[in-house]
């Protein structure tokens, strides 16, 4: 609560005329009273009346534009100057012709941001992919509907949506547009209100028409069959991902990333590119990339211009000499706008609720909003043919006797008691009455009488279709899949987003060349990692450690090497030596789970450093199996940085093992004591990561696989009694020379 004085005294203004008393005076009000009459209001008209699409499609400003230029009979008729159809919708929307025409703008076909633009334009009208292509005044160019604009208003003289006054009650406008097809869908639309915004990326007209269709014949459609992908105008690429396609659909929330499209031109040696995604603009890349120029991130390019005309957008990009232009590609994709994510909140107001609706709600809600139309427009015929055919069963009567009527009107002194006269006369109502007085002299011939009243039989067998129609809502789906295809035939077009699948992409790494040198690396059991060069090394002390902690690995490497570290979780996390520093022996180091993102909770168990992914590895399982791995495996084309399902996950895990040589022995030994060798190529290599493997080790009740190792000679006295040739194997118990005094857990 803010406390302001009052301003009094002797040295007060004077009052002069016109002074309102009090003016000028500042009270004292709660925060609370403010925020609920003055902003509550304000937001409200923000989500309601501005920013967020309704289920026709559009927001209010786009609905008064499009109505007053259906008004103007711009639909199917020659353009008239942006500047008048700017003028007359200030009738509906008074927000200012700058608003208007801007908003026109953007429906445009000379604008290009929509599949199908509902405004047929002329003139300049810029581009959606430019930043800084400015459109040319409202006064020098013109514009009327696109023929795709009679599907938004078929009928919409026939009451099938409400409608109500404008802002001075002086003229009518539509609450709702009768769209025949999902508009919502087809063309983008994005806004921002108080609290809550909207991102309805576009489909393709065909895969939606023939989704609705699918969901209005079966509740259960599987939308995913026809509804492939959003298909942006641009015709940027769509990195494809199921699972993500998938939850967009479901929940109506997501990111879907986009990349340019670009040809290479081998003999000038250039780049271009031919696409950018809806998110970004032309100028935005070329800055970008001048940047990165600059910064000598990228020196394989000479120069870049922009040559966009009138075949659309074009950016050049002129390489040097011996460039690879693909992989320059992938780099410009990781460090500009060229690849981009769309973010989809598919908020529309429903009945005047915002709700942010997955693909199947959404249109179910326009299915059931269509129904409610077609609904209207069959009742609105229906009564049309009733009183059609009131009036015509009236001039039945009167075919009985014509000259009885006409005896009737020229016996009838006073003009008022015609009607009541020919009521009496024939045996018919008022309006039936009227109807017959009003018809011409020239009319009263049986001829006339009888052409119209042979039209009797045909009113009658359309009102009773029309009635079924409007008992049926199998009869009214029917009506709106015939209303879709006829849609599809006229309308439909190619897609223009293509499709690339996220695992097809060869990630291309950004950072700067890395030289390569001799470094040893230590993983502890507490899951912490150091890199350390030699001569470090030699002149360093005691390794650094947290109490209880200790080394389990430590290998002489170099420094460009892949670094595989497998949790408590089955999951495997990759890294590669160059993005960890070189430290010393007395820090503890990195903390791996911290430093690589594992999930909360999870434990790195053991590391693995590879070049070529020679080589396999084990995994024990403290029930005695123990799988066999090729390292080959959990090597990816793409940089991907974690793998789910790296082991089996049926049972704890007791011990990890990389083997480079099938040559090599494996000492395993079990909490009973026994210890077991089996050589490395006993064990048959699996193919699948999550393979429980094989039977090892035959293990008492209570008992279990607690450690393994490579076996080195010298490490046991009598080492053939724990060799086997068959397995699984119960192992031997140690001699008492060998491991001291037997142990047992």
């Amino acid at each position: 609560m803010a406390r302001k004085k009052k301003s009094t005294g002797s040295d007060a203004a004077p009052k002069l005329q016109g002074y309102i008393a009090g003016a000028g005076e500042i009270v004292e009000e709660k925060i609370v009273s403010t925020l609920t009459e003055n902003f509550m209001p304000y937001a409200m008209s923000i989500i309601l009346s501005r920013a967020i699409p309704e289920i026709d499609g559009f927001k209010p400003s786009h609905r008064k534009l499009l109505y007053t230029m259906y008004k103007m009979g711009l639909l199917g008729s020659t353009r008239t100057k942006s500047a008048n159809i700017v003028g007359q919708t200030m009738k509906l929307n008074p927000h200012g012709d700058a608003a208007i025409y801007d908003t026109m703008v953007r429906l445009s076909r000379g604008y290009e941001a929509l599949l199908h633009p509902y405004v047929d334009s002329k003139g300049n009208f810029g581009k959606f992919y430019s930043r800084d292509m400015a459109w040319a005044a409202s006064r020098y160019t013109e514009a009327k509907l696109d023929p795709i604009c009679s599907e938004l208003f078929n009928d919409i003289d026939k009451d099938t949506v409400d409608f109500v006054d404008n802002y001075d009650n002086t003229l009518k406008e539509p609450t709702l547009l009768p769209a025949a097809f999902p508009s919502v869908l087809v063309n983008a639309n994005t806004g921002i209100a108080v609290g809550m915004a909207s991102s309805i990326c576009s489909f393709n007209l065909e895969e939606v028409c023939r989704t609705t269709i699918g969901l209005l014949k079966d509740p259960d459609f599987d939308i995913m069959s026809t509804l492939i992908a959003p298909d942006f105008t641009g015709g940027a690429q769509i990195i494809y991902d199921k699972d993500v396609i998938r939850n967009i659909y479901e929940t109506g929330r997501g990111s879907i990333r986009l990349r340019g499209r670009y040809t290479y031109d081998k003999y000038a040696n250039c780049i271009d590119i031919l696409s950018i995604p809806q998110t970004t603009t032309s100028e935005a890349v070329i800055e970008k990339v001048i940047d990165l120029v600059k910064q000598g991130k990228i020196r394989e390019i000479s120069d870049i211009r922009d040559e966009t005309g009138i075949d659309g957008l074009k950016i050049t990009i002129d390489l040097k000499r011996g460039t690879d232009a693909d992989k320059l590609m992938q780099k410009l994709y990781k460090m500009t706008p060229l690849e981009d994510s769309f973010s989809c909140n598919f908020n529309v107001l429903i009945a005047g609720t915002p709700r942010v609706l997955g693909v199947r709600e959404l249109l179910n809600e326009w299915s059931a909003f269509r129904i409610e139309c077609v609904k209207r427009r069959t009742y609105y015929d229906l009564h049309r043919k009733q009183d059609r055919l009131h009036l015509l069963r009236g001039l039945e009567k009167i075919l009985l006797d014509i000259d009885k009527a006409i005896r009737i009107i020229r016996n009838t002194e006073e003009e008022s008691m015609v009607v009541p006269n020919l009521m009496d006369g024939f045996d018919i109502d008022q309006v039936q009455a009227e109807y017959v007085a009003e018809i011409k002299l020239r009319h009263l011939n049986r001829e006339y009488i009888l052409k119209h009243t042979n039209d009797i039989a045909q009113l009658e067998k359309d009102i009773a279709e029309l009635e079924s129609v409007l008992g049926s809502n199998t009869k009214i789906k029917k009506i709106i899949i015939r209303e879709l295809e006829e849609i599809i035939k006229k309308y439909a077009q190619p897609r223009r987003s293509m499709m690339i699948y996220a695992d097809e992409i060869a990630e291309v790494s950004t950072e700067e060349e890395v030289p390569d040198y001799a470094v040893n690396l230590f993983f502890t059991k507490e899951g912490y990692f150091k890199k350390i060069t030699p001569l470090s090394l030699r002149m360093g002390g005691e390794h650094k450690l947290k109490e209880g902690d200790e080394i389990l690995e430590h290998f002489e490497v170099t420094n460009n090497i892949d670094l595989i570290f497998f949790s408590d979780r089955q999951q495997a996390y990759k890294a590669k030596a160059p993005q960890f520093a070189d430290t010393k022996a007395s820090v503890l180091g990195d903390y791996i789970p911290s430093k690589l993102g594992f999930d909360e909770g999870e434990s790195a168990v053991y590391m693995i450093p590879t070049k070529d992914y020679h080589g396999t590895v084990f995994f024990f399982f403290e029930n005695g199996k123990a799988a066999k791995i090729a390292l080959e495996a959990y090597a990816t084309k793409t940089n991907r940085k974690k793998l789910t399902g790296a082991y089996s996950d049926k049972d704890k895990l007791a011990a990890v093992l990389y083997v480079e040589d099938d040559e090599q022995e494996i000492l395993v030994k079990s909490s009973s004591g026994r210890m077991l060798i089996v050589k490395a190529s006993d064990l048959v290599t699996k193919t699948s990561r999550t393979t429980q493997g094989v039977a090892l080790f035959k293990l008492k009740k209570g008992h279990r696989i607690i450690s393994a190792e490579i076996y080195e000679e010298g490490m046991l006295s009598a080492p053939d009694r724990y060799r086997t040739k068959t397995i699984p194997s119960a192992g031997q118990l140690p001699r008492t020379d060998e491991n001291g005094e037997q142990i047992t857990f």
